[in-house]
């Protein structure tokens, strides 16, 4: 069920029932239960950055100054768009953020935007060249699915 949703997420529910060969309210409850415990986060549309006019992608390894604060960090980082996700981690450094540009040149305002924040010491940029395998879960879900 998962996979019909994930590769036609408009289908609906009873188009889904008829392929599966179930009820309608058997596929309703089974993604109700699926929101509910979390495993379906969203319904929205997976927008394109480079399609939307940023080709560029960039990660960024942030050291964070001591005493400032990863969430204090965390909310400077929410604050600017083109910064699209980021996490906090082990090892050098002490956060990770993917972040997207218009252009090589771009990615340095941006870069500076991200330092613009009193609590980040230094970064560290490494430019995405092309992308092999983009953000997945499926795989995921057939592979925890098997297993149980």
């Amino acid at each position: 069920m998962i996979e019909i949703f994930t590769h036609e997420p408009r289908i609906g529910v009873l188009e889904a029932s008829r392929r599966l060969g179930v009820a309608r309210g058997t596929v309703q409850a089974r993604l109700d239960r699926l929101v509910a415990s979390g495993v379906i986060l969203d319904w929205g549309p997976n927008l394109s950055p480079e399609a939307l006019g940023f080709p560029v992608t960039g990660f960024l390894t942030l050291e964070i100054r001591q005493g400032a604060g990863h969430d204090t960090v965390a909310t400077h980082l929410a604050g600017i768009a083109e910064v699209l996700e980021a996490y906090t981690i082990t090892g050098a450094g002490d956060m990770w953020a993917r972040v997207v540009a218009r252009s090589n040149t771009d990615l340095q305002r941006v870069i500076d935007q991200v330092l613009a924040d009193p609590g980040i010491e230094r970064c560290t940029t490494v430019i995405a060249l092309a992308g092999q395998i983009h953000h997945r879960v499926l795989p995921l879900a057939r592979a925890a699915s098997a297993q149980q």
